[in-house]
This record gives C-alpha cells, sequence and structure tokens, in this order.
C-alpha cells in the first residue's frame, strides 16, 4: 500500500483535477488526487467547488465552505490544492488571446509517475522513433545544441533555441518544416511548449501539460491545446494530439523505475537531455520527494 503523500512541496502546490468543457453544470465529478478521494463540481458561471469525497454528500452547495479545498478555474481547468497553495497559478499570457483554439485535446490515465511524464515530453531525441513521420523522421535525428536556464526568479525552467526538423509539425502543416521550441516547466508536474506556428510566424502555438497525481505512479495527463488554426474542426486538432500522446504512452509505462531517480549517476545522460538533467537537478533542489527517488544524502 503507497502511503498518501507527505511531501510538502507538492501539497502545496495547485493541481488540476478535471476539464472544465467537459463538466456539465452542477454535475459531481469523482476523481484522486495524491491517493485522496475528491469530488467536485462546476457551476453555471464556471466557478469550481472542491472538496473530500463524502457518501452523503451529492451536490456541491451541501459542502460548507470550511470543509471546501481551495479551487480556481485556470486555462480551462480546475484545479485544487490538499496544502496552502501560491496566491496565482503560473502565467501563460497567450490563452488570453481571442483568436486562439482552446482545446483539452484528451486527458489520459498513464501509469507512471508525474516527473517521469515530465521528462518524457522535454525529450526531443526520441521524435525521429516515436512519433516518426509526424514530429521526426530518419535521417533528422541529431538534438542540435539548446540552452536551458533555472530561472530563481520566476521559479521555472526554461529551454529555448531548441530546433527540430518535423514532417508534420500541426494539422495547420502543409509540409515538413525546421521547427522551433521553447520548452517552460513553471510547476514540478506541469510544462509548456511553444513552438513555431505554421499560420503565423511571428506567433507560436501553446502546448502544455498539467499532471494530476493520481498517486506516486500513476497520473492522469490533461493536455492544453491553445493553437492557432482557423481551417481544422476540434476533433481534427485534438485527435492530432491523441495520436502523439498515444504513441508515447506505452514508452511512459514502460520506464523502468517508474519514479524518476535524482541522484546524477543514477541513468547515464547524454547532451540531448540538457533539459531534463536541469529538471532533476530543480527538483532536488525544492525538497521534491513524490514521484522521485530522492538523491543519497
Amino acid at each position: 500500500m503507497m502511503t498518501k503523500c507527505a511531501d510538502p512541496v507538492i501539497l502545496n502546490l495547485w493541481h488540476p483535477v478535471g476539464a472544465i468543457a467537459e463538466a456539465a453544470p452542477g454535475a459531481v465529478q469523482e476523481t484522486v488526487l495524491l491517493e485522496e478521494r475528491l469530488s467536485f463540481a462546476v457551476d453555471a458561471d464556471g466557478e469550481p467547488v472542491v472538496w473530500r469525497s463524502r457518501p452523503d454528500v451529492q451536490r456541491a452547495d451541501h459542502i460548507p465552505p470550511a470543509d471546501r479545498l481551495p479551487a480556481i478555474s485556470a486555462y480551462g481547468y480546475v484545479w485544487t490544492s490538499l496544502g496552502s497553495p501560491p496566491a496565482e497559478l503560473f502565467p501563460i499570457p497567450e490563452y488570453q488571446e481571442p483568436d486562439r483554439r482552446k482545446l483539452n485535446a484528451a486527458t489520459f490515465g498513464v501509469n507512471v509517475s508525474a516527473p517521469r511524464a515530465i521528462e518524457n515530453f522535454l525529450d526531443m531525441g526520441h521524435f525521429p522513433y516515436v512519433h516518426t513521420d509526424i514530429l521526426g523522421v530518419e535521417p533528422h535525428t541529431e538534438v542540435k545544441e539548446y540552452d536551458v536556464e533555472i530561472s530563481v526568479d520566476r521559479d521555472e525552467i526554461l529551454a529555448t533555441r531548441c530546433r527540430f526538423f518535423q514532417p508534420m509539425a500541426s494539422t495547420a502543416s502543409d509540409g515538413g518544416a525546421d521547427v522551433d521550441y521553447v520548452y517552460r516547466v513553471p510547476h514540478p508536474y506541469c510544462s509548456v511548449l511553444y513552438k513555431s506556428s505554421p499560420v503565423d510566424e511571428t506567433r507560436r502555438d501553446v502546448i502544455a501539460v498539467f499532471l494530476q497525481p493520481v498517486d506516486q505512479e500513476h497520473v492522469r495527463a490533461h493536455m492544453l491545446l491553445c493553437v492557432l488554426d482557423e481551417d481544422n474542426e476540434d476533433k481534427v486538432i485534438k485527435r492530432f494530439q491523441q495520436t502523439i500522446f498515444g504513441q508515447d504512452k506505452p514508452i511512459l509505462e514502460n520506464q523502468v523505475p517508474k519514479r524518476l531517480p535524482l541522484d546524477p549517476r543514477a541513468e547515464t545522460p547524454i547532451r540531448a537531455d540538457k533539459s531534463a538533467i536541469a529538471y532533476r537537478r530543480w527538483l532536488s533542489q525544492k525538497g521534491v520527494t513524490y514521484g522521485v527517488i530522492p538523491a543519497a544524502a
């Protein structure tokens, strides 16, 4: 039996629990966060109420305010916390731009720790082999030199100058192109990717993965799309991203160990893993213990 989360860093964060567009107003949804059974509902105005599940309560308005967990609605999802979360969630300014398509591409259950899933999201080296003819193709397999910084001010990791040849970068693409990427990790279990838009070269599509840790070795991965695409239906845009994630899922679930080792000697890195090394170091610096194998003291 896995013990419930006792990691204060993780307990005091905001975590996503469901897509607002998929929650009927007033309907109570059941989920699990950090091994705690939770219920939530969204009212007609999109305001969320979250509480620890109780068999005697079937409606959000029956929950006294003192029994409610912190709750916010952000980027199309309900977020909650089992601790004392910060006043605000990390910013994604592009989400406010009116001409973007904003969709929950899918929510996938994955049998892996949240840190392993974030590390996979940061890895460009697997594109030609796992996402063949979509995000990569042989012989274009080299991960070119890129920059990574851990920003103390913004409390996030930023990887810039990432470039990769992609045969089909998005549903709006009309052929192969070198695609510019920027990766942000503004939260131990969330990552935001910016990639050059095939529609407007001055702007970037935004794709984010917001992980809901069910326990130390299981997540629900909520995939946000915030993209420029006037031509394709929602279901086409979603299906493209679902295909990508469907290719990643078996790779993730076969990783051993399922928790991410933070000891620098635990797994042999290569140059392409620069962002993964920074991510592990950042988690160590924060003192994260949930979903990882901490480095030996």
